[in-house]
């Protein structure tokens, strides 16, 4: 019924110009010459294709602003042309091959190309966009559609296949990539350069390819991992990252087997501009990133079982963020779960609010006919997902009752892609003695219909309700009250809490400067090198209009790129009459470094006129 209902039943990716129904790529075999001169990769892959069906001779694959060279078709010339450009999926690539196929055989189809300077994929930095500021810089960053500018590929979550690339790099340089490494040797066209080689023996989505090169250094922290970043980083890095074996291990005993081989963690410069991507074999983070258990989670729900479309995504996203709590409960404890959990109801909240209630992309299945998958990225598939998933388990027992069905769900699914229909089928066939509580879920209202859930779990508050406490006896506080505070007060909180009695005193009026100093005196915030606190107590200073705080704000938004913590605390400070000159100046005067995007953003906040900046 529901697929008749809402159309579920995918036979196409409304994102995709590739038809998954016809034919399937197996596998890819890169070769890319990455040119920093250019800022362009010359590439050529060569695509092992089944045909789906008899007297096969046509494809089409996605592409987006690459130039394309050649074709060929085992071996043989192939006709190919580029179709009209869409707003974002790019242009279709129609090869006409030389031949036919019938359903069953393969065919090697090759394509030689260069990507193009302003390629969506690709982000270059110059030195100074870098810790070590003496070597370029590039990372990938694919999900969701953004393969297709880097590789001419079946650019769909609904096909996986396997890889094996080739690099060839400046020799100063190192490359990494979503793969275990094979090796390295000279590049025989060129003495300067090397080739580094990657094999992906597990089928995995295009939206997973991903690439880096620059002066990296790596530390083994654990017995299938190692740490990636430049050398200004490494050492800091293998200790931030030190718990990701045990967490991998909790992770395998909720939900099997790890087959990825290798866990690599790469920390990116401090200008990547989000906070972390689950590349396979090598998570990307950003040096203000310290828990991995959401990335981690992802090795199983998103790339060993992955959204057939965009549409489907609360299946990756859902699925991750209750795996990674589930983490935390076998870490730390089952009030830590549901703490967390309040935490992204209000994080829900928000993105509900800024999309509005009535949007259809606040559907937990959003229809994306003629919608950018990056315009509908918000906290809804995470959050609207996990709620569900928390429902879910409060009426079927229990939470070791649940993760059964999810773990089971993973070993079912797993080297697949899946819709929201294959799930639901599972849940009520693998619950088969408890259907009469399944049909009593409103499923129409919980995934077709925006806004809130129909249903807020009742989440445990004990942890929440100490984070409370503390901050309304700071709102109410009269100066005399000020010496009845002790440093115990926030010493027998858990980091995750004083982030949680900040995020409550910043909802509130500024407090008066004599509190906030008071505070610094007996909590001594300043020492707190954790950015969530750092970030959260620097924008309750400023607020409070205590100067000294100033430079601290402006450093700690120049020293990262993270827009969650650079475009407040700009915003912060230059809504701090007396120093918003000196926001614009340290803008301005750092603004070479930082991430294009960040910097775009930064400056509508600040009203700077772009042309005007530029001649100061």
């Amino acid at each position: 019924l529901l697929s008749a209902v809402t159309g579920l039943n995918v036979m196409s990716d409304p994102c995709s110009f590739s038809s998954f129904t016809r034919c399937v790529t197996k596998h890819l075999n890169l070769h890319l010459h990455l040119d920093f001169d250019r800022h362009v990769i010359r590439g050529r892959v060569a695509l092992t294709v089944e045909a789906l069906e008899d007297r096969f001779s046509t494809l089409t694959l996605d592409s987006s602003d690459l130039s394309v060279v050649s074709v060929t078709a085992n071996g043989q010339p192939a006709r190919f042309s580029l179709g009209p450009k869409h707003s974002f999926k790019g242009t279709p690539l129609e090869i006409t091959l030389p031949f036919d196929l019938s359903r069953g055989q393969h065919v090697i189809v090759e394509v030689t190309y260069e990507t193009s300077p302003s390629a969506t994929a690709l982000q270059w930095l110059t030195p100074e966009q870098t810790a070590g500021k003496k070597h370029p810089y590039l990372f990938s960053q694919c999900q969701a559609h953004h393969c297709r500018s880097m590789i001419p590929c079946q650019d769909t979550p609904s096909i996986k296949h396997t890889y094996y690339a080739q690099v060839s790099v400046p020799k100063d340089l190192v490359a990494v990539m979503s793969a275990v490494r094979d090796g390295q040797e000279v590049d025989p066209q060129d003495s300067g350069r090397i080739i580094y080689r990657f094999r992906q023996t597990v089928p995995m989505p295009s939206y997973l390819i991903a690439i880096v090169a620059g002066a990296l250094e790596s530390r083994e922290i654990g017995p299938r991992t190692r740490v990636w970043s430049e050398k200004e980083f490494v050492d800091k890095a293998a200790f931030e990252f030190s718990e990701t074996e045990a967490m991998l291990k909790t992770a395998e005993e909720l939900a099997g087997p790890y087959v990825w081989g290798q866990y690599d963690v790469l920390v990116l410069p401090p200008s990547f501009p989000y906070g972390g991507m689950e590349n396979p074999c090598l998570t990307f983070a950003t040096p203000t990133v310290l828990v991995i258990a959401h990335e981690i989670s992802h090795s199983w729900t998103g790339n060993l079982v992955t959204n057939k479309t965009w549409e489907h995504f609360w299946l990756n996203e859902g699925h991750t963020v209750y795996l990674e709590r589930m983490i935390g409960r076998c870490l730390e404890s089952e009030q830590f779960r549901q703490f967390k959990a309040i935490g992204g109801w209000k994080d829900l909240q928000d993105s509900v609010n800024t999309f509005g209630a009535n949007n259809p992309l606040t559907n937990l299945v959003p229809s994306l006919q003629d919608v950018s998958p990056d315009d509908a990225f918000s906290s809804v598939p995470y959050e609207k997902g996990f709620a569900l998933l928390y429902y879910l388990e409060e009426q079927l027992g229990g939470p070791e009752v649940f993760m059964g069905f999810v773990k089971s769900y993973i070993q079912r699914f797993a080297y697949s892609s899946v819709t929201t229909e294959e799930w639901k089928n599972y849940l009520f066939a693998y619950f088969k003695d408890k259907v009469d509580i399944l049909n009593k879920v409103d499923w129409n209202a919980w995934m077709f219909t925006p806004g809130m859930p129909p249903v807020k779990p009742q989440y445990d508050t004990t942890m929440a309700d100490a984070c409370n406490a503390l901050s309304q006896k700071w709102l109410q506080a009269k100066d005399q009250d000020l010496n009845s505070f002790k440093r115990s007060d926030v010493k027998t909180l858990s980091s995750h809490q004083v982030i949680e009695f900040l995020s409550l005193l910043l909802q509130e009026d500024p407090l008066p400067l004599t509190h906030v100093k008071k505070m610094q005196e007996i909590y001594d915030l300043n020492a707190y090198m954790n950015a969530e606190i750092r970030f959260r107590w620097l924008r309750l200073c400023v607020r409070s209009r205590w100067e000294e705080a100033v430079p601290l704000a402006l450093k700690m938004a120049t020293d990262q790129g993270r827009m969650k913590f650079t475009r407040p605390l700009f915003r912060e400070v230059f809504n701090f009459e007396k120093f918003r000159d000196e926001a614009l100046r340290v803008f301005l005067a750092h603004r070479a470094g930082m991430h294009p995007v960040t910097s775009g953003l930064v400056s509508k906040d600040l009203k700077v006129d772009v042309s005007n900046a530029a001649s100061q």
